[in-house]
């Protein structure tokens, strides 16, 4: 099958500015909107911090059941992160397909692995995966994440490991991610890029934060040598561990962290809740 049959659009499709669509303000529940606006800052923040790969990869968020049926929020295809708008995103069901009204498409692909997360971990609202340059270049290392720092330690032992398997195209995937994932919040996918959840977009954009500021560390430390790093053992890593975790406490961390980014989004990228 042809690439562009694949994601179900034909050759020479446009892809409409986000910033011109019609508001869906109104047109949807007020909680939708406010989740929706949530998501769109999201992706913008992602942007500002250096995160993204133009439209290659995604952050979804779950809505309320409509009817009985889980309902998604995703990025669309061919729309930048520093671009996202609450009326862009479109919504999906559990297998990626569109549901209601848009003049955008998905990439099915791109919500394989958020899926397999959102319909096995049901504290798992939002899935941040990235392909950041920090994130990637530690997947790629035998070791993972090393206890080197305390960005490290902190989420450490909240950090799972995927093996490499392509492109993730084949759904029979997500049976050995979830598998792979357990219980933790964190995740590597070898070779590839880094997986955050949360309760709420606030909490799974600090466990990035803090993921993508140990693997940086990592690098920027390792540049030098690894001869003479320092790596603190086990009992050091959980200790700070539990020291953190509080921050990543719904209601704690979120309601310290979310609303100053959303005045820094405001005052360096607004537009984000059209």
């Amino acid at each position: 099958m042809d690439q562009v049959e694949a994601i179900g659009v034909v050759k020479g499709f446009d892809i409409p500015d986000p910033t011109t669509i019609d508001s869906l303000k109104g047109q949807v529940s007020d909680v939708e909107w406010a989740l929706r606006c949530d998501l769109a800052a999201t992706y913008r923040l992602a942007a500002l911090y250096g995160w993204d790969d133009l439209v290659f990869t995604h952050i979804s968020l779950r809505l309320p059941d409509e009817d009985g049926k889980a309902r998604f929020l995703m990025n669309p295809y061919g729309v930048l992160f520093d671009e996202m708008t609450a009326s862009s995103l479109i919504k999906i069901d559990v297998d990626g397909n569109l549901v209601g009204s848009t003049p955008y498409f998905p990439n099915p692909a791109g919500f394989t692995i958020h899926s397999a997360v959102h319909m096995n971990r049901h504290d798992a609202n939002c899935v941040l995966h990235l392909h950041s340059p920090y994130g990637v270049a530690v997947s790629a290392q035998k070791g993972g994440l090393r206890r080197y720092t305390q960005f490290s330690m902190i989420v450490h032992d909240d950090l799972a490991y995927h093996d490499y398997e392509g492109i993730a195209l084949d759904l029979s995937e997500r049976e050995r991610l979830v598998k792979d994932i357990g219980e933790k919040n964190l995740l590597m996918l070898r070779n590839h890029g880094t997986l955050t959840m949360g309760e709420n977009c606030a909490i799974a954009f600090l466990r990035m934060y803090f993921l993508e500021q140990a693997c940086k560390t990592q690098i920027l430390a390792q540049a030098a040598g690894t001869e003479n790093l320092i790596e603190e053992p086990e009992e050091m890593g959980n200790l700070v561990r539990q020291q953190g975790a509080p921050g990543f406490a719904k209601g704690l961390g979120d309601n310290l962290t979310w609303p100053g980014l959303m005045r820094k989004l405001k005052r360096q990228n607004p537009g984000f809740d059209h």
